[in-house]
């Protein structure tokens, strides 16, 4: 009597060594343990839940930013850069970690602050933006990065990363194209609290988006603002700046509070850019028109 041919034991597609005793319900190929992928009929194979994905149009949010389950990796990127800047800066100050900004300032931190006569004498306007990564002090940045810890995340998850990156960045320009426009012509400052105003305002004006409790927020700005026009040696200007920037920059991307539909992308891209071209404006026309004192004393 003859024996019976015993039947071949399928064997997965990707992991030929591997028994698989599972087809995928789309394409019938034999799949192991490993590449089984739960459906809601059966298991699927990777490669076809790749192809689906492809095809699936992803979510996004009120402003038309891809809706991503992550962690708010622009507010981690912001916060660890300034730690490291202000490290740096510390390493390099006579004074140390806990006054970084003193007389005996790092190289770093001259060539970075905002400074209006350095600014027009040696056309160095990178300082309006590079101002914002220095602080004055260990109080000074665990005070700005603890909002941007506690504020950002929400702002990040609606607007996406790079709009939230571009609303961070041209907020603390404006703050400090505020500084260099209307405040004095012969003090420095640095900080990030233009950006940190400026995700203030954004929060405010997409409050309903966000989800947040508006009297909490305006609580926390009025706050803020009272700080600023009561403790000296804070730059008003500064925090003013970033606020009114980030609230244009806010509307140009999510459209006013009480609107509900979703502004176009390209009319959010022109919106940011005529913000941008405006403040390059005040700026160039300030520093082609003010008087300011010479580079080494008035």
């Amino acid at each position: 009597m003859s024996e019976q041919p015993t039947a071949e034991i399928p064997r997965c597609y990707r992991h030929p060594n591997r028994e698989a005793m599972i087809r995928c319900t789309r394409c019938d190929r034999p799949i192991c343990p490993e590449c089984m992928r739960p459906a809601s009929v059966g298991f699927h194979c990777p490669d076809d839940v790749a192809l689906a994905r492809k095809t699936i149009r992803p979510q996004r949010t009120s402003v038309g930013a891809v809706l991503r389950d992550s962690p708010p990796y622009v507010t981690a990127s912001l916060v660890a850069v300034n730690v490291v800047v202000y490290v740096i800066t510390g390493l390099q100050s006579k004074d140390g970690l806990n006054d970084p900004g003193s007389g005996g300032q790092s190289s770093l931190f001259y060539k970075w602050q905002l400074w209006p006569p350095a600014i027009v004498h040696d056309d160095s306007y990178w300082r309006l933006a590079t101002s914002a990564f220095l602080h004055l002090s260990l109080l000074h940045i665990a005070s700005n990065m603890l909002v941007l810890a506690v504020v950002g995340p929400s702002v990040e998850h609606v607007l996406g990363r790079w709009r939230f990156l571009t609303l961070y960045l041209v907020s603390a320009i404006g703050g400090s194209a505020a500084v260099f426009v209307f405040g004095s012509t012969s003090e420095a400052t640095v900080g990030a609290s233009g950006a940190i105003f400026g995700l203030f305002a954004a929060a405010l004006v997409m409050v309903r988006r966000l989800g947040l409790d508006p009297q909490w927020l305006i609580g926390i700005i009025v706050l803020n603002f009272v700080f600023t026009f009561s403790v000296a040696g804070i730059s008003r200007w500064g925090h003013i700046g970033g606020f009114v920037t980030g609230a244009l920059v806010a509307v140009a991307i999510a459209g006013l509070p009480q609107a509900t539909g979703r502004v176009p992308e390209r009319r959010q891209v022109i919106g940011v850019a005529v913000i941008v071209a405006a403040l390059v404006v005040a700026i160039g026309l300030r520093g082609s028109l003010g008087n300011f004192p010479q580079l080494y004393g008035a």
